[in-house]
């Protein structure tokens, strides 16, 4: 299985960049995992928020094949715990997903026909978190998730 992170912009923040980066490290010893930056869209001051979120999806679907599953890190997604997320994993496994694509969209959310290609929706907490943030939580997230189901010292529960 494959998983991609899709996100719209760079991430500035240096520690934030470490910190993606150890857990990156740490999932190639479990799955294939790639990190795909979508670079911001020009002249957004021009741009409605609507038409801002059609040009992202424009963006974002690019990146999808019809056989992909894709999964959008939304508000208004699924929350799960620690335990549960990692058997969303292992369920797609069992499944024989290929390649699962997650998405963190722009500052206004997602445009309609990325909602409508969606497989899934996920949310990662209640709060709002920078788009930045998130990316990190993300990925520590997915390695908890495979760390769980081998078995291994990393979640306490």
């Amino acid at each position: 299985m494959k998983i991609s992170l899709v996100c719209i912009g760079k991430t500035d923040e240096k520690y934030l960049l470490e910190g993606i980066e150890k857990y990156m490290k740490r999932l190639k010893f479990y799955v294939n995992f790639t990190l795909v930056v979508i670079p911001d869209i020009k002249n957004v001051k021009n741009l409605s928020q609507e038409q801002q979120k059609e040009k992202e999806a424009q963006l974002i679907l690019k990146h999808v094949q019809q056989t992909d599953t894709l999964i959008l890190l939304d508000e208004h997604g699924k929350a799960y715990r620690s335990l549960e997320f990692s058997a969303y994993f292992e369920k797609a496994l069992l499944n024989s997903v290929q390649h699962m694509i997650f998405v963190i969209g722009g500052p206004y959310g997602f445009d309609a026909q990325v909602y409508a290609r969606a497989n899934h929706k996920i949310s990662l907490s209640n709060m709002t978190f920078s788009h930045q943030m998130i990316r990190l939580f993300f990925v520590e997230q997915v390695y908890r998730a495979f760390s769980i189901m081998k078995g291994e010292p990393y979640h306490h529960e």
